[in-house]
């Protein structure tokens, strides 16, 4: 789990971001370039960059240059990396809520 923690850490931090989750929400529909990325939002296009930079160094993304184009494509393995995760605590706080409402109902004699 430690050392899972690390990817995980940089996974949600890239993620806590709103521009970084549109971008990531807009590649769920298939690669994109930057400039097309960038096109819903009003910034400069070197801050959009730094987002994207983000994106890749935590895994979420990768980038490929054709040219002068640069194409990002959804990192799908990372994203089910972290859903992984966050099923198990689903999967564990929906146990610990179940034998909270049973012992609930038992103290109440039903």
């Amino acid at each position: 789990m430690a050392n899972q923690s690390i990817p995980l850490d940089r996974i949600f931090q890239a993620l806590s971001d709103p521009t970084r989750r549109a971008v990531v929400e807009r590649l769920t529909l298939g690669p994109a370039s930057v400039s097309e990325l960038a096109r819903p939002f009003s910034m400069a296009l070197p801050s959009f960059s730094q987002h994207l930079n983000v994106l890749e160094e935590s895994g979420l993304v990768i980038s490929r240059k054709s040219g002068r184009v640069r194409t990002y494509t959804l990192e799908t393995e990372t994203l089910a990396g972290a859903q992984d995760w966050l099923q198990l605590q689903r999967d564990k706080w929906t146990r610990r809520l179940d034998q909270l409402d049973n012992s609930v109902l038992q103290m109440k004699g039903t």
